[in-house]
């Protein structure tokens, strides 16, 4: 009887989690991607911009596309943060790795240690964020230099489809993944 409650309790605590990633970005999420689509405009190039995320025929709905994007990026890495830091709090050598403080100690606020979970959390997805968008806007700058070196080759290599016009795209993707 026991166990059967525990696996209750286990299951109950794992669907917010489930639920949380099927749910809509939230607006502070959506606000942080605003903010980080127009850093990437900035960084790559309005046509690069316009190439990568742009899906109809004039390229026209990218901003909006990278906004969805990127707010949902951020939702998981959040996901994952909490993941990450779970595991470090409930790790019994976690002093030993960190010059001797506890998670408490080493993550959160005061002496008291007050809201080291909230803030390893912030800081793991932060540092996720940061991680992709940097590895988004070399990808591009690397696609952007290749295509212009032998577009030909470069459609061939990477588009898709009879008019191969989403090479740019793919690229950016398959070089963003592999950093």
């Amino acid at each position: 009887m026991r166990k059967l409650a525990l696996f209750a309790t286990l299951a109950l605590m794992a669907v917010p989690a489930v639920a949380l990633a099927d749910d809509p970005p939230s607006s502070s999420d959506q606000a942080n991607a605003a903010k980080l689509c127009s850093a990437q405009r900035t960084a790559m190039g309005a046509a690069a911009f316009y190439a990568y995320y742009g899906v109809n025929t004039t390229k026209t709905n990218a901003f909006g596309k990278c906004v969805s994007k990127l707010a949902k990026a951020q939702g998981q890495n959040r996901l994952n943060a909490a993941k990450q830091c779970t595991a470090e709090r409930d790790d019994p050598g976690f002093a030993a790795n960190h010059g001797g403080k506890t998670f408490d100690e080493y993550y959160g606020s005061g002496k008291s240690g007050r809201n080291a979970f909230g803030r390893c959390v912030s800081k793991k997805a932060q540092e996720a964020t940061e991680a992709q968008q940097q590895a988004t806007v070399n990808a591009a700058k690397t696609c952007k230099a290749e295509r212009a070196a032998d577009p030909a080759a470069f459609k061939n290599t990477y588009g898709t489809g009879k008019t191969k016009a989403n090479a740019f795209g793919k690229c950016v993707d398959a070089k963003a993944k592999t950093k």
